[in-house]
């Protein structure tokens, strides 16, 4: 394996990021404070299983239910401020995605999902989530893999995140937004699902 250095002067910049060259290991860089890189290395076999399998569901949930979106995993999403986040699963309004944007607005995301990896912990359950609220975004879902898994739902009111349910493993809970979903958090680490 080769590693990349990158010589850098000066806070970082969005445009800054997206010229660093592709390491090809799936690191992921983001500006969760304004100027600041922050890098996470690439998420392990059972985070990325449920990555797949919970956005194959919400594929499935938003077909089934008509709406206009686009269901995708690790993009850029600009949050106001110049900072820059890359969530584990996004759902985005379908016209924007068509037009393949590098990047998306805040403004185009319906729902975000972080699945929490040791090496991610802070980010995604205190930092990202006051990001995500301050950017406006309607639902945050945050899927736990430690001990047994568990999907946290909240959606946005009055600028915070309100907790709206806890989906426990081996039992089947039903979701409303962005869009109606039944699941089981244990069977989205299961192989071969």
């Amino acid at each position: 394996m080769s590693v990349a250095f990158v010589r850098h002067v000066g806070p970082w910049t969005i445009e800054d990021i997206e010229a660093l060259p592709d390491n090809g290991n799936h690191t992921r860089y983001e500006l969760l404070t304004p100027g600041v890189l922050t890098v996470s290395p690439a998420p392990g076999t059972r985070h990325q299983r449920a990555s797949r399998a919970l956005a194959n569901l919400l594929e499935t949930a938003a077909a089934q239910a008509g709406a206009d979106v686009e269901i995708l995993e690790a993009v850029n999403v600009v949050i106001p401020g110049g900072r820059l986040a890359v969530p584990d699963i996004v759902v985005v309004n379908g016209d924007y995605a068509d037009t393949d944007p590098a990047r998306y607005p805040a403004t185009e995301v319906r729902a975000v999902v972080e699945i929490v990896s040791p090496s991610t912990h802070p980010q995604d359950r205190i930092i990202k989530p006051q990001l995500y609220a301050e950017a406006g975004i309607p639902v945050y879902w945050r899927l736990e893999l430690e001990r047994s898994p568990h999907l946290i739902t909240s959606e946005l009111r009055r600028g915070q995140y309100t907790h709206t349910l806890t989906a426990f493993a081996g039992s089947q809970t039903t979701i409303s937004r962005p869009f109606p979903l039944t699941l089981d958090p244990a069977e989205l680490v299961l192989r071969g699902r």
